[in-house]
């Protein structure tokens, strides 16, 4: 393992032992007993036990633009209202995305010299014009409307055998039998593998959030050995796509001009940023909205009683579950905030957790309601050049599984406690039982 960093977006040269050791959490105490200059809401336990919101509630109240400059991943500054996550998000001349200034997670690192390419991972959202845009663009066609109307019917062909197959009146994990099922689908018909493939996807998904934790990989590097096993796979699927050329997304980067070149690293990258964002993303959207359902029954009867109101539902479960809860920037020259100067080369966190939960810009913020005006502007798909890509594809995976649920049951009812991921990155849940009642 390189001494310097690693691209996927924290200094895996220490340990989760050693990290613990040096700043230890209790996720139960109340965040507004913290002294101000101590609270930190970047914890990764905080995130598993579910106990960061009331951090960001603090923070936009009393310090919108915070400084940490302790704590494992250094200093940097959280970014927690919504206007505020906005214009970093939009000036990315102010604000790097660029891996070799410290990429968009925190305790990435600006690289210098030569950086090792097994731990290397450059992918087009951690690029700057013009390279990003040029790569960006050979992606795009895939996600134009008329492929999007044309996939429409195979994700509600894929629902209705998913949700067919569910056990009646037995408990069931929901995460694994259907959200990790239908984006796993989706994803290896937009890669154009086979589907019988799609669990190795979601696995190297998975993979990467769990880089540096010993509960699946004894040490980082097994776990990057696991992802270069992502790239054998897909050098095949690419060496064949050069042959034989589709309209899926490796025949496009395969003959694309900014992207037909790219070195074995960089294709790698690239591969875990359209999984992972094809499948992270839309897999706890999916799971979060039944959650949120059942945490609301007044909401889960206005559903019933209107089944008219999803494709607004939609929207309202993604800013509500807000499935990234941060992304970095780095600042390429000093920069006033809210009175605050944020120093060139300083790491910025925008949490938009916590900006789609500003009730400054949002009305009843704290609330979950699915008839929302305006429900569509959130924070959760991000904004300017690095705007999520795929974002219309989750969409509209959401709404046809949710027209498909109404079709055939009258609730999905969450019977157990959920279990979080333990990541201040992808705000996901790993496990949620639950009983489906048929119609």
């Amino acid at each position: 393992m390189s001494e310097d960093r690693v691209a996927v977006g924290r200094d895996y040269t220490r340990s989760n032992a050693e990290l613990a050791a040096r700043w230890k959490i209790d996720v139960n105490r109340d965040p507004w007993s913290i002294p101000l200059e101590e609270l930190d809401p970047a914890h990764d336990e905080l995130f598993g036990a579910n106990k960061v919101l009331p951090y960001f509630e603090r923070l936009r109240k009393e310090d919108p633009v915070h400084l940490n400059e302790s704590g494992p991943y250094g200093r940097y500054w959280s970014i927690t209202k919504y206007e505020d996550v906005m214009f970093v998000d939009t000036n990315h001349k102010l604000f790097s995305s660029d891996i070799r200034n410290g990429g968009i997670r925190l305790g990435g690192l600006p690289i210098e010299g030569e950086p090792d390419p097994l731990t290397y991972l450059p992918m087009f959202i951690m690029e700057d014009p013009p390279k990003h845009d040029e790569q960006r663009k050979v992606v795009q066609p895939m996600f134009t409307p008329q492929n999007l109307a044309a996939l429409e019917p195979v994700i509600r062909e894929r629902a209705g055998l998913i949700l067919d197959a569910l056990p009646r009146g037995e408990t069931f994990n929901w995460v694994r039998e259907v959200s990790v099922e239908l984006t796993g689908r989706t994803l290896a018909t937009l890669f154009n593998v086979p589907q019988e493939d799609r669990h190795k996807l979601i696995h190297w998904s998975d993979t990467v959030e769990r880089i540096g934790d010993p509960e699946y990989f004894e040490t980082p590097e097994d776990a990057f050995k696991e992802l270069w096993t992502c790239w054998e796979y897909f050098d095949g699927v690419w060496k064949d796509r050069l042959k034989n050329p589709g309209s899926d997304l490796i025949s496009l980067m395969a003959h694309g001009e900014s992207t037909k070149n790219m070195p074995p690293n960089e294709y790698l990258g690239n591969m875990l940023l359209l999984i992972v964002g094809g499948n992270d993303t839309t897999r706890n959207s999916i799971t979060g909205g039944v959650l949120a359902l059942n945490q609301h029954p007044a909401e889960y009867k206005k559903l019933i009683d209107n089944p008219g109101v999803i494709p607004n539902m939609v929207s309202e479960i993604i800013r509500w579950q807000s499935p990234v809860a941060h992304m970095c920037r780095t600042a390429m020259e000093d920069v006033e905030i809210r009175g605050k100067t944020i120093k060139k080369w300083d790491k910025v966190a925008m949490w938009y957790v916590s900006g789609n939960r500003d009730d400054e810009k949002i009305e009843r913020a704290n609330e979950f309601l699915i008839d929302r005006e305006g429900a569509r502007h959130h924070l959760s798909f991000g904004f300017g050049i690095h705007r999520c890509i795929g974002n219309r594809v989750g969409e509209m995976q959401l709404r046809i599984l949710w027209e498909e649920i109404m079709k055939r049951f009258s609730r999905v009812e969450v019977v157990g406690e959920p279990k979080y991921l333990r990541s201040n990155f992808i705000r996901g849940i790993t496990e949620l039982p639950v009983v489906v009642h048929a119609k």
